[in-house]
């Protein structure tokens, strides 16, 4: 499933219009039956429904709506919430066809009278404004939008909740709050970022018979349990711990060995055949006793952190993951060439070796394999010099820009989290919940990242796969033994058994 800007989707409608020779009344008839069909498993006959509708193509799409409920035998009040002069074109076309079916359209007329209206619904349809506004509303469309927000009625939003920008960048805006939005053809780019996502409410996607198969397909899309089932790794009868991957893990300091541990023990859990954990001298007694699966490789130290990376034998891996729990000495910095020049196969780096990375990215290039960054926006922000709310405002073009710029993987992690090749190729993964905003979730992450990637034939689905089985096992956990307010990132560990027999068993 793509991802697109209003862009892009204006592009898809005018190719099955001037191309194929739909018509645009036709497809908003195709868009208001669609939605019709979809919004069948939320709404009843027995409910009182009001359609608000506005002008431009969402309008339109909203007098199908109308007409198509109410020839279903749904109890339906019409209302346009614009002057007349705001309904052309193809809206105006559909708006003829709901009058001359003999149904009564209501007419906003003043706000008061308007609100008494809407608090006698038990649902109400947002067909107001579609993928084109950007900033805030003007009257009256605003003041709408507020009484809306008000009333404890059940909201569903038409391709878009009315005000939301489409795209990313977007500042200031007023938006509707919908409990459900029913979006047309493809996710559009607020439907994953943390300022929009949440006007949304719950989403699905409808079809409408776009000729998508003759535009330019985008390098966005939406990762499902579909392709992850296709691409996941499969472990063959013959194979041996070597066919698994050989990986090591550095990090953890006498101050911080839990990072680590986690990351080992989250990599033993998701198949790598064999493991290192390269850290503090002092930290490994604190260790082994909670990973015996795992051999040790004890490192300088000074105080407890790790100080120098010359003692890694870096020979017998064919990965490595580093970062975790490592501290941010500036002495270490320097340490990162001893990465670059002497590791072998994909490197992962996450948490404080994101600090150190910073002043090496000219080395990532250069780097004859994969390097694959998991920063969260905060650490993102830092790579970039730029704010978290910048970050946030525009993650799509900030990662893709980066990763092609420098090289590398960047996995984005978030809510919605943004994997980006150095092609700049993206995919969105969009399982787990606020369970997962624990201090540990990221390190166990890193671990399963790693062991994926050392089994996959592509970096890209191990990244994303890699990221479905974490937020998949803090879905499942939080439905079967835990609570978002109780899931620790040990117990996502010991969870990934279930999750990976799942996927084992789908393959």
């Amino acid at each position: 499933m793509e991802i697109v800007t209003a862009q892009e989707m204006y592009e898809r409608d005018q190719v099955a219009i001037q191309t194929v020779g739909v018509s645009g009344v036709m497809l908003m008839e195709n868009a208001g039956r669609a939605i019709c069909d979809d919004m069948a498993k939320k709404i009843t006959n027995d409910q009182r429904i009001a359609v608000l509708i506005g002008g431009g193509n969402n309008g339109g799409d909203g007098f199908v709506i109308a007409r198509t409920l109410r020839t279903r035998g749904f109890q339906v009040e019409a209302w346009q919430v614009v002057s007349n002069e705001k309904i052309t074109g193809d809206a105006y076309s559909h708006k003829q066809l709901y009058v001359n079916s003999g149904f009564h359209l209501h007419h906003m007329e003043d706000l008061s009278s308007f609100q008494q209206a809407l608090q006698q619904a038990d649902v109400i349809i947002d067909a107001m404004l579609g993928i084109g506004v950007r900033g805030p509303l003007r009257s009256p469309l605003d003041q709408v939008v507020s009484i809306l927000n008000e009333l404890p009625v059940y909201t569903i939003s038409v391709d878009i909740p009315s005000g939301i920008p489409a795209d990313e960048g977007a500042g200031e805006f007023d938006g509707v709050q919908a409990d459900y939005t029913c979006i047309i053809e493809a996710p559009k780019m607020s439907a994953f970022l943390q300022s929009t996502s949440p006007y949304y409410g719950e989403w699905n996607v409808v079809g409408i018979g776009l000729p998508n198969h003759l535009v330019d397909q985008v390098e966005r899309e939406v990762w499902n349990d579909r392709k992850a089932l296709e691409s996941f790794p499969v472990r063959a009868s013959h194979s041996h711990k070597g066919s698994h991957g050989k990986g090591v893990v550095i990090g953890g300091s006498y101050q911080m060995p839990g990072s680590i541990a986690m990351t080992a023990k989250a990599a033993l859990r998701s198949g790598i055949g064999l493991l290192a954990i390269a850290t503090s001298k002092s930290s490994i007694p604190m260790i082994a006793p909670y990973i015996q699966e795992a051999t040790f490789q004890s490192l300088q130290e000074e105080d407890g952190w790790i100080r120098n990376l010359k003692n890694v034998d870096w020979s017998a891996f064919d990965g490595v993951a580093v970062g975790m729990g490592i501290g941010r000495s500036a002495s270490l910095t320097a340490q990162m060439d001893e990465l670059f020049n002497y590791a072998n196969g994909p490197m992962i780096i996450d948490a404080d070796g994101i600090y150190h990375v910073k002043e090496k990215l000219g080395k990532c290039a250069e780097y004859p394999h994969p390097v694959i960054l998991t920063p969260h926006p905060g650490e993102f922000a830092y790579l970039m010099d730029r704010s978290i709310a910048e970050v946030m405002q525009s993650p799509f073009s900030l990662t893709c820009n980066f990763a092609k710029t420098n090289g590398v993987y960047v996995v984005l992690k978030g809510p919605s989290t943004i994997i980006t090749t150095p092609e700049g190729q993206q995919r969105v993964e969009t399982s787990g919940n606020e369970g997962l905003a624990k201090g540990g979730s990221g390190d166990v992450l890193s671990g399963i990242l790693l062991a994926l990637t050392l089994q996959s034939s592509s970096v890209f689905d191990a990244l994303a796969n890699g990221c479905m089985v974490h937020g998949k096992t803090a879905e499942r956990l939080t439905k079967t033994t835990h609570s978002t307010f109780d899931l620790l990132a040990t117990d996502l560990i010991d969870g990934l058994s279930e999750t990976f027999r799942t996927f084992s068993s789908s393959t």
